[in-house]
């Protein structure tokens, strides 16, 4: 490995660009437990103080449990409340800059032949595109390449369609509107392979008798900028003056910025200026609006990460949607078959009561505006106190991918039975 310029040589045989990249040497993971409301009431105060602490989620009730990335600057005033204040908690990771490291050592390199695309790796927006260019060459009867549209910073928002039965109903999934959640457009593009090459009769199928859309990277901006500048990086990259970015997730016009969300820039969860203000929001609206009875899409499929979860609608309310009893069904019925094909655990439930509550996303605005009857948001793995956070080792990718994928097949095949595509 040698240093040259603003480049380092030697990673995954190629160059990784160095310059202007957000370092987190010797950040660390705590894991909080709350067990008053005092403690409560002084990590929300935390969180709106410090831009040294990096939240994964809103400390919130007493028994909950909670990850936060503590800058290395900021280490000994933390263990110090910690202490103070009594917090059972655990230190889950003592520098975090080595698993970005391992991390961006296991992507590929931009220029890669799509020949080499596989699971084992995590690629480029670029790569990702031109793989799909790519199977719409060799499968040109069963695939076609989509176009939402360009981004704010204009990239494209391409996906894809399998399937060329007009009767078919169809199946909808984006992934990715979350920048640093890499496992999710790479359990996507793991769908669309399965779908074109399993040998497995269930998934054929599935191919044969429904018509899938997939979107890998609905927030291409976010995306690459994780690449190039900072893994960690969550919105898309709108400016606001002195800062960037939009939680695309809470951007949507469904109970826009009423609770699970922030009305400052500065928040990873800022929900926007206005519901629905941003391109790649508009793009997906659009494109579902003019589809969803063009193609019959009767399910959207949200993919994400972390935490091990399969949720269903809605996110803002404890309210339940009318058909609460068959999503949960179906999503405990996927649940068992992740079980038995991994071992992992997965939770089901609607989203209010199964992560924490919000607004604005786009699994809430799919199912209450367009109608989608069948909508989930997959929080796919690690588990809710992982050490890794968002930075899942490609070892892990197919497995993930793969047991996302059974959850998917079980859900559609639990819904069949129950008629929702008749």
């Amino acid at each position: 490995m040698s240093v040259s310029g603003n480049k380092i040589e030697g990673v995954s045989g190629g160059s990784c660009v160095m310059k202007d990249q957000a370092r987190y040497d010797y950040y660390r993971i705590y894991n909080v437990r709350f067990d008053n409301e005092e403690q409560i009431k002084l990590f929300q105060q935390l969180e709106e103080q410090s831009d040294s602490l990096t939240f994964i989620g809103h400390a919130r009730e007493i028994g909950q449990k909670l990850s936060i990335l503590v800058a290395a600057h900021r280490v000994a005033d933390f263990a110090d409340l910690l202490e103070t204040y009594k917090l059972e908690h655990r230190v889950l990771t003592y520098n975090f800059q080595e698993k970005i490291d391992r991390n961006m050592g296991e992507v590929l390199p931009e220029d890669t032949d799509v020949s080499k695309y596989d699971w084992q790796h995590f690629f480029h927006l670029k790569t990702i595109y031109d793989w799909m260019d790519d199977l719409a060459s060799k499968y040109p009867d069963r695939l076609s390449v989509l176009d939402m549209g360009t981004s704010t910073q204009g990239n494209a928002i391409k996906g894809v369609k399998l399937g060329q039965n007009p009767a078919n109903k169809a199946i909808f999934i984006e992934s990715g509107i979350h920048a640093r959640e890499w496992i999710a457009p790479a359990t996507a593009t793991y769908i669309i392979n399965e779908l074109l090459t399993s040998k497995d009769e269930r998934i054929q199928e599935l191919a044969k008798n429904f018509n899938w859309i997939v979107f890998p990277c609905v927030n291409p901006d976010g995306y690459k900028y994780t690449f190039e500048h900072d893994r960690m990086w969550r919105k898309n990259r709108q400016l606001f003056g002195t800062c960037r970015g939009v939680d695309l997730n809470r951007n949507y016009p469904d109970h826009w910025n009423s609770t699970g969300s922030s009305s400052d820039p500065t928040r990873y969860d800022y929900a926007g200026p206005s519901a629905g203000s941003e391109l790649e929001t508009q793009r997906l609206i659009e494109f579902i609006r003019g589809h969803v009875e063009k193609d019959q899409i009767k399910t959207y499929i949200a993919l994400h990460s972390y935490s091990q979860m399969l949720m269903f609608p809605y996110g803002y309310t404890k309210d339940h949607v009318s058909n609460y009893d068959d999503l949960q069904e179906f999503g405990k019925k996927a649940s068992a078959a992740i079980k038995a094909e991994s071992g992992r655990d997965y939770i089901s439930g609607n989203l209010f009561e199964t992560i924490y509550p919000s607004s604005g996303g786009s699994m809430d605005w799919a199912h209450a505006e367009t109608g989608i009857p069948i909508a989930y948001t997959f929080e796919l793995r690690g588990p809710p106190d992982s050490q890794d956070l968002f930075i899942l080792p490609a070892v892990e990718i197919q497995p993930t991918a793969s047991e996302a994928f059974t959850a998917i097949r079980t859900i559609v095949e639990a819904a069949a039975e129950k008629g929702y595509y008749k």
